[in-house]
């Protein structure tokens, strides 16, 4: 290890999750690579001792950036990390058939310049966080991931092989429905034991995480339907106005996305979190309006001291962009512990100094659903179902050729 703390290179460094996490698990970061301008200047904020390289774009570093920048000897690196762009290996790509490219998107040329990093630093360990489609499903990058690994191996003589494993964040305390993949690779081929959930049976809710919080300026509901969420109840969506619904029915059944009118609920932990949420994409607050940027920090778990930098909707894409640091720190202690020959589990470990504990006192009763304003009401009626099954893209194609009324989903 270099000294008392782990080191990282970071790549597609963000808003600053990912190594705000490690760094709270004991990891610093050396050096990262981000290209957007909006994060950062976030990063130069918050952690100017995080050397930006020079060239924020990944393929570009790829080809010129050695250990020698850092300071280090090939080898010497302990960690390299990051989470390459998702958008080919997405929920939305499952769903169109023209998205479904995988490693064949052009965009996904940044997962091989990672692996030309791994091989040009040859650290102890790689460290990938994503959606689940990017090491599970028919368009993931896992066999190219392997296959790269194996000729690494091959020239050098190391042994990395990848192990993954899909979390949902709220079962480490992350106040929040986040559904990822955690790959894992290091060096000398040893699997590292994942954490064990310690939230699975009683999660962290919204409520304790932005309950407190007394927002003044908050953002204004906007679009044709943002009226209506009043008539939904906590924690429900649109479907809630659909005939399997206990409103009354303006909507078919799975005729929209699930995030349509989707609302938090106080005792429960929130809806994943959108990056680039459209005029009726939630999740919205339990009070009938957009999150603000704070809500949104709280509910990644962020630090209050942790700032966004920009334009409010570029501060919303980056915290809803952002890896969990609470869970960044999780896996982060693990890692280290086991990178170092320790027990990740064992009682010198503590709790996680950014995890925010279950409030005690009961949380506040829900408002229940407001009568459907008047003037949705000439849309009161019987409506058709979705006739697939809401389940991804074959469903949807099988579905195209019964109706073309209405994409959907779920």
């Amino acid at each position: 290890m270099q000294g008392d703390h782990g080191s990282v290179l970071s790549l597609f460094t963000g808003a600053g999750g990912l190594d705000l996490g490690l760094e709270y698990a004991g990891f610093e970061t050396k050096a990262c690579i981000e290209i957007d301008p909006f994060c950062a200047d976030t990063l130069r904020e918050n952690r100017p001792s995080w050397k930006q390289l020079d060239s924020g774009d990944v393929t570009v570093a790829a080809r010129t950036v050695t250990p020698k920048h850092l300071g280090m000897k090939v080898g010497e690196l302990d960690l390299v990390a990051g989470g390459p762009p998702c958008q080919p290996f997405s929920m939305a790509a499952q769903w169109a058939s023209s998205g479904r490219r995988g490693m064949d998107d052009d965009r996904a040329q940044t997962v091989v310049a990672m692996l030309d990093l791994v091989e040009a630093f040859l650290p102890k360990a790689l460290f990938i966080e994503n959606v689940a489609g990017f090491l599970r499903g028919k368009i993931s990058a896992s066999p190219f991931i392997s296959d790269r690994l194996a000729a690494i191996n091959n020239k050098h003589g190391t042994a990395y092989d990848l192990h993954a494993k899909i979390v949902d964040a709220a079962d480490y305390g992350v106040p929040q429905r986040r559904n990822r993949v955690i790959g894992i690779a290091t060096r000398d081929g040893r699997a590292m034991e994942m954490p064990s959930p310690t939230h699975a049976d009683a999660p962290v809710r919204a409520w304790d995480a932005i309950g407190d919080l007394a927002e003044t300026d908050v953002p204004p509901i906007q679009g044709t339907w943002a009226e209506l969420l009043a008539s939904i109840p906590e924690g429900g969506n649109y479907q809630y106005l659909t005939a399997r619904g206990g409103g009354e029915e303006l909507f078919g059944y799975r005729t929209r996305y699930w995030s349509f009118l989707l609302k938090l609920a106080k005792d429960q932990p929130a809806w994943t979190l959108s990056a680039s949420p459209g005029p009726s994409t939630g999740p919205f607050h339990w009070d009938n309006r957009p999150l603000t940027v704070r809500e949104c920090l709280r509910l990644q778990t962020f630090p209050d001291e942790w700032h966004l930098v920009g334009p409010h909707r570029q501060r919303i894409k980056q915290a809803g962009n952002a890896t969990p640091p609470l869970l960044a720190e999780v896996v982060g202690r693990a890692l280290l512990a086991h990178l170092r020959g320790a027990s990740p589990q064992g009682p010198e470990q503590g709790k996680p100094q950014l995890l925010r504990e279950r409030q005690e006192e009961r949380v506040p009763a829900a408002v229940p659903p407001a009568p459907v304003p008047e003037r949705f009401r000439p849309l009161v009626g019987s409506k058709k179902a979705h006739p697939g099954a809401g389940k991804g893209p074959s469903p949807r194609e099988a579905a195209s050729s019964l109706s073309r009324g209405g994409s959907t989903r779920e």
